[in-house]
């Protein structure tokens, strides 16, 4: 889906920073961050455990105060105000990756779904909105499931009545961390289908946070990998998982059943992001560097000592590494 015009979602130099504890450096979560989403545009932010990408989505929500930076929405800045914050709220909703945790046990779907709209107030009749966004969400027909319980639902029930409780707020924006991640494999393809459906019937954004590039293939128009607090390589989704530039992109492509030949192992773990390593922040566990290739393209000593700087969010092409900028302007 091509999308124009400027950003509804923005972070621009976004920082989120935490104290260490008795005297320890302090944890860059989020160490610069350009990033934009636009309108009916659904962003894949890509990387492993640990990266710094779910912080970065709680800073987007306003849900953790940056450190430095700023995040906007629809051109305005977003305040931090419990009013500012609580109107926020209505236009940008969360889906979280666990409906089982996500949902009351005690609360019936109606009750589920409608919990917003009692927060939030409102004029909307409140049975007609909880059965719209059932509705929307693929359970119909929705006066069904209204007296249900979540333990009488099967997983891919409850993660469509997690996104109903999004719905029912009629949000311009989801971002969703994880969505599928706990769900059988038969029901992945479905929740999948249901965001694009959502995308093409209501025209919502979303920020799809994952782990699994092959679920960003399936879903996303863009995708931004993330790595130790910073994004290293954005763009096109097409263009980036068949052509990836960044030794980090490449490792996480290598691990996808279907991709050829061996597998990459990254050496390590990834650095503390209290103790990030000078130069580029991959540089002691790229495979380019330890095989000689960052050598041979008269780059590793770049690699091991300059920085790279932050991607910008406006869209396009880019990568933060300095061999394939070498490879790019050979």
């Amino acid at each position: 889906m091509t999308t124009t015009g400027a950003p509804l979602l923005s972070a621009q130099g976004l920082q989120v920073t935490f104290p260490g504890r008795h005297g320890a450096p302090v944890a860059r979560a989020v160490d610069g961050v350009d990033l934009d989403i636009l309108a009916g545009e659904i962003v894949a932010l890509v990387g492993e455990s640990g990266c710094g990408k779910t912080t970065l989505a709680r800073s987007l929500l306003g849900l953790v105060t940056p450190s430095a930076g700023r995040v906007s929405f629809a051109g305005r800045p977003l305040e931090y105000s419990s009013r500012a914050l609580k109107a926020y709220r209505r236009r940008v909703q969360l889906v979280l990756q666990d409906p089982t945790g996500s949902l009351n046990p005690r609360h019936t779907v109606y009750d589920a779904v409608a919990e917003g709209l009692r927060i939030h107030g409102g004029t909307r009749d409140e049975r007609a909105a909880v059965a719209e966004a059932l509705t929307h969400a693929g359970l119909r027909p929705a006066e069904r499931f209204f007296l249900r319980y979540p333990h009488e639902l099967s997983g891919g029930q409850r993660q469509r009545v997690v996104i109903a409780g999004a719905l029912v707020l009629e949000p311009e924006l989801l971002v969703a961390d994880e969505p599928v991640a706990s769900l059988d494999a038969s029901v992945r393809g479905e929740i999948l289908a249901l965001l694009l459906r959502l995308r093409a019937e209501l025209g919502l954004s979303a920020l799809v946070v994952t782990h699994d590039l092959g679920l960003a293939w399936n879903i996303a128009d863009r995708v931004a990998v993330m790595y130790l607090g910073r994004i290293v390589e954005t763009g096109e989704v097409e263009q980036v998982l068949t052509a990836p530039r960044h030794p980090y992109t490449r490792a996480l492509l290598s691990v996808l059943p279907e991709a050829p030949g061996e597998p990459v192992v990254l050496a390590g773990e990834p650095p503390d992001p209290s103790r990030i390593p000078a130069g580029c922040r991959f540089h002691a566990r790229c495979q380019v560097l330890a095989d000689g290739s960052a050598e041979r393209a008269g780059v590793a000593d770049r690699c091991r000592g300059q920085d790279l700087e932050v991607l910008g969010g406006a869209g396009g092409r880019q990568v933060a590494c300095h061999w394939a900028h070498a490879r790019i302007t050979a």
